[in-house]
């Protein structure tokens, strides 16, 4: 009894120690500015909207480094580019895991891609795959071929439709259908204007936005432990729909490699004579031993797939659209740019290509500040933290999610003059780029986790840009009265697109 007693006071005490310590420590700890919460549900009920607008009302009134928790999920975002430095490149290398959610995980295969991979030995092997076999300068330029055929088809359907005087284009779908050509050519071989194409252009649309939204949803699961979140899942078909989506990409995935292997040799030339990611991809598989330590499989290849399309389809049509859009808002910024390209490119060019981009300077300011004020992605992936960490002199434990709003970032008033007004200029006389060196401007991330695509997203936004402006005028639709009539209002959740389509009059220019 006498034993017993001795190891329960021993239990006690060492337990207050332990108690003592963590009212220490906390006394001692920063800890981050966060709104009040409610029983459960943390936060959630302040994210009624579009997440990178919400999250950016409560930077407003909380700091640009703000706790907010989405359910039992602990989540920090971060509102300035001083704040996203110290993550992106203080703290990279804490900070660069990503979270586990339900959606994730079933669309990468479970976590087989790059985008949505866990931090560690894999995901170093496929970022540099990425990086080496995929996205390297030289692979980016043997498509240069491909993204001018594409943008000249482009150019002919729109002149079609500019001989209709007065006819209105839907310029969003227009380009939309541009980056979806693109990308299945250069990804999976498979062209549009061709027979026999695995799927319909309209349904791929539905696909890349279907699959968009079930990625940008968190699920109950993902934020209350246990059945409680499973059961709501359950009640509102949430996972029934992410496993439909899957099950499509899935079967579209399958039928392209399929067709690769039909070949015989899966490094095939296809049809650009130019071997594609996937048949790529599978010339790798087979070539690789068995005791090599980096196995690809299939999964791996269409867990690469999903992010190569998905993001590849939508943000750089996105990006256009959110361009035409702010250059016919604003009629002298147009005039600016078309005077340069046409005047520097000369009359009756029969077509552009990427040579011609290096020549228009004031094209890539408009890009910038498209970039700036439109990100197609308004909030980088999240990431989650391996160890403790400061960030603006808050102590932020492991485990934490973090979410960067590049959106914020690039409408801060700290950082630029007249942030909500569209002036290319602003980036005429500054070394401030896009490509993850300069933190106030971030729509592809920086750091590890930077998207590995960004060169090859952006070669087909100039170059599909630069068609647009040298070989029509624009005007606006029957009714609408004036530019300050175009609907600004967005849509979407992991991506952030122009709600009503782009609806504008195309006039061949002569």
């Amino acid at each position: 009894m006498s034993i017993f007693l001795c190891f329960s006071w021993v239990f006690l005490l060492l337990t207050l120690i332990s108690f003592m310590r963590k009212i220490k420590e906390n006394k001692t700890l920063n800890h981050l500015p966060s709104p009040p919460t409610l029983p459960i549900i943390g936060n959630l009920h302040q994210l009624a909207g579009l997440p990178h607008r919400c999250f950016h009302h409560l930077s407003i009134k909380y700091g640009p480094v703000v706790l907010v928790r989405l359910g039992f999920v602990p989540t920090v975002v971060i509102s300035s580019s001083e704040a996203a430095e110290e993550v992106l490149r203080t703290h990279d290398l804490e900070c660069c895991n990503r979270p586990k959610t339900v959606s994730t995980g079933k669309l990468s295969y479970g976590f087989k891609d790059i985008s949505f991979a866990q931090y560690g030995e894999y995901w170093r092997e496929m970022r540099k795959l990425a990086v080496i076999e995929l996205f390297s300068l030289k692979k980016i330029q043997s498509f240069k071929n491909i993204r001018e055929e594409e943008v000249r088809f482009m150019v002919k359907k729109v002149s079609e439709s500019a001989l209709e005087q007065h006819t209105p284009v839907d310029l969003s779908k227009t380009l939309f259908s541009l980056t979806a050509s693109i990308i299945c050519r250069v990804a999976l071989g498979q062209n549009f204007n061709e027979s026999g194409f695995v799927i319909e252009q309209d349904r791929i649309e539905e696909l890349v936005s279907e699959a968009l939204l079930a990625l940008g949803t968190f699920t109950c699961s993902d934020v209350f432990p246990g059945g409680l979140g499973r059961f709501f899942d359950w009640l509102f078909g949430v996972h029934k729909r992410i496993n439909k989506v899957f099950e499509d990409l899935d079967a579209f995935y399958q039928h392209v490699i399929d067709d690769h292997l039909k070949t015989g040799a899966a490094g095939k030339k296809g049809i650009d004579s130019q071997a594609d990611i996937v048949a790529l991809l599978l010339d790798m598989m087979h070539k690789q031993g068995k005791k090599d330590y980096f196995q690809l499989t299939i999964d791996n290849i269409k867990a690469v797939l999903m992010n190569i399309f998905l993001a590849g389809v939508d943000t750089g049509a996105i990006t256009m659209i959110w361009a035409m859009t702010e250059l016919v808002r604003n009629p002298g910024v147009m005039k600016k740019a078309q005077d340069e390209i046409r005047t520097t490119l000369g009359p009756n060019k029969g077509k552009i290509t990427e040579e011609d981009i290096d020549k228009v300077g004031y094209l890539k300011l408009i890009i910038k500040e498209t970039f700036r004020l439109h990100p197609a992605a308004p909030l980088l992936l999240p990431r989650v933290t391996m160890s403790h960490v400061k960030i603006n002199g808050y102590d932020i434990p492991p485990k934490t999610q973090i979410q960067l709003n590049v959106w914020a970032i690039g409408r801060d008033p700290k950082r630029w003059t007249d942030p909500e007004e569209f002036i290319p200029e602003r980036f005429a006389n500054s070394c401030v780029d896009f490509r993850g060196q300069h933190f106030e401007l971030l729509p592809f991330g920086s750091g590890r986790r930077s998207c590995p695509g960004m060169s090859m997203g952006v070669a087909s936004v100039e170059l599909g840009l630069l068609s647009l402006l040298y070989f029509f005028d624009w005007a606006l639709p029957e009714g609408m009265v004036s530019e300050a009539d175009i609907d600004m209002e967005e849509a979407g959740n992991l991506t952030v697109v122009k709600k009503q389509p782009l609806l504008l009059v195309p006039v061949i220019h002569h």
